[in-house]
């Protein structure tokens, strides 16, 4: 075990006679100020532990948990002052706080009556859908903080920053700072905002997913820029509660490079058909918000016409970078890339091996899911001496209506691997469970390899796609072949039956299609 390290009290170059309790031997007792710095948390002691882990988002704080559980002394920093770092307090829960309630008001406005349900004067209480949305996040983060505390995990609220290889500083949100010695520390500061050159984020007008997730009215028109996950999620909750939204995305489909070609295409023309306007092969040139309205500049990539978008609020959502501003990397020269990740090995080591990094600043997708699979992993290494992470069956998921998720190679990407595969697909048309819940949109698609029948990639657009593919994720872990799969009984009526005919359909054929 390693010993807590406390200042020695300074010592008094004389002591009054006068004294009836000091002799000339006496060792004096601290200062009134000594002892208020020390109870406040302000002394600059290093205290020493297993493993210090700087960050307390998704990869932090599973880290930390995990940790504890293991039984090494930890320690877990965090700025932000509440764990759970982007994904829970400004990204994953709070937009799917959003997109949920967004979803109801938009279903009870235009498709209540069809399924005979006669609705009054229904209207929107922003407010309390933010409420909603914040008091997930506030009961999310202090289970999260109570679990730290039930594994033995010291949470420091501060920013830390590398003094050496060993030592890091945390200057304490409280006022102060102290220092920390970790026999192993672990980098998880995770990711921050791609800032689109020429436009200044106010998170007012011009805003990050952020800002978007807390306007305080709905906008007349909104601009995204960036049709990926996340710009089409705001998009979707936005556009649901009355916004006038047009995406305009660079390449020539939405969803970013992971999603199959055959689903963007269709969640393009679902998402349409829900109002979101799309410009593809379309960059932005430029913004000005001068005036009462942004205006934004807008070239197509192919033609060079050009068009100028007004928009009340225009959202930068071109992705995501590492965040590792302040960490003092300098003082220790550990190697970032050209994109600004931290360099590491496979067992997620930096160039000193008791320093490791997992989560959004360095390499692979920026997942929250994934994240936690490294931070797991990278404890595993340091108590075990193993650990691991298939990349391969690492799911996405995008919670528009209809959801849409993914695991696995696209065809594009099987395709250009000159790999020999079938595809399999089933539409929810054809589901039973679909049908009576007057939500057919989508298909489930198998790609499997021809001569093997191993699951390559699945691919999900329709209800519940999100759930889904856990499935696939758990097919493609083991090394499942699609007739794995169609000889797995699914129960009747529900949505999974979809899966297992599109598995059918890789295979040999459908039943119901």
């Amino acid at each position: 075990m390693f010993r807590t390290m406390l200042p020695r009290a300074p010592r008094r170059t004389a002591v009054s006679s006068a004294s009836p309790l000091l002799s000339s031997t006496s060792v004096p007792a601290p200062s009134v100020a000594l002892c208020t710095r020390l109870r406040r948390g302000y002394a600059s002691a290093t205290e020493e532990h297993d493993v210090v882990i700087i960050g307390g988002g998704v990869a932090g704080y599973v880290a930390a948990i995990k940790a504890g559980q293991e039984g090494l002394k930890t320690a877990c920093i965090e700025k932000r002052g509440t764990l759970g770092g982007t994904c829970l307090n400004v990204g994953c829960i709070p937009s799917k706080s959003l997109l949920n309630n967004s979803h109801l008001y938009h279903q009870i406005l235009h498709d209540s009556k069809k399924r005979g349900i006669e609705v009054g004067d229904v209207k929107l209480n922003l407010a309390q859908m933010m409420k909603a949305k914040d008091t997930a996040v506030e009961s999310l983060t202090k289970g999260i903080e109570f679990l730290l505390k039930k594994n033995g995990v010291d949470y420091i609220k501060g920013t830390g920053s590398f003094i050496n290889e060993h030592e890091v500083k945390v200057n304490l949100l409280e006022g102060g700072e102290k220092t920390l010695r970790g026999k192993n520390i672990i980098i998880a500061t995770g990711s921050e905002s791609t800032p689109f050159p020429g436009l200044k984020v106010d998170e007012k007008r011009i805003v990050t997913s952020t800002g978007a997730l807390s306007l305080p009215e709905v906008p007349k028109k909104m601009v995204v820029i960036g049709g990926g996950i996340i710009g089409l999620e705001m998009a979707s909750v936005w556009s649901r509660l009355g916004a006038e939204v047009t995406v305009v995305e660079y390449l020539g489909q939405i969803g970013g490079p992971g999603m199959d070609a055959e689903i963007a295409k269709q969640a393009q023309k679902i998402l349409s058909k829900q109002g979101i306007k799309f410009l593809t092969n379309s960059k932005v040139l430029s913004g000005d918000d001068s005036g009462s309205t942004i205006a934004v500049n807008v070239e197509s990539v192919k033609g060079g016409k050009q068009q100028t978008l007004d928009a009340d609020v225009v959202l930068v959502a071109i992705g995501r970078r590492p965040y590792t501003t302040g960490l003092g990397l300098e003082n220790i020269g550990l190697e970032v890339d050209e994109k600004g990740r931290l360099v590491i090995d496979q067992e997620y080591r930096t160039k000193y091996p008791h320093i490791r990094v997992v989560g959004d600043c360095t390499f692979g997708p920026m997942l929250a899911h994934k994240a936690e699979e490294e931070a797991v992993a990278a404890i595993e290494y340091i108590k075990k001496g193993y650990g691991h992470v298939n990349y391969g069956a690492i799911p996405s998921v995008m919670y528009t209506y209809p959801e849409v998720a993914w695991v696995g190679q696209n065809e594009a990407e099987v395709k250009a691997a000159g790999i020999k595969y079938n595809v399999g697909t089933f539409p929810f048309s054809a589901n039973s469970r679909a049908k009576t819940n007057l939500d057919t949109e989508g298909l489930v698609k198998f790609i499997s390899d021809a001569e093997t029948d191993r699951i390559l990639g699945v691919h999900i657009i329709g209800p519940n796609a999100g759930e889904m593919i856990a499935e696939a994720t758990l097919a493609v872990e083991y090394g499942a072949s699609s007739e794995d799969v169609a000889r797995t009984c699914h129960a009747h009526p529900t949505l999974s039956e979809a899966f297992k005919e599109a598995a059918m359909a890789a295979y040999s054929k459908p039943i119901h299609f």
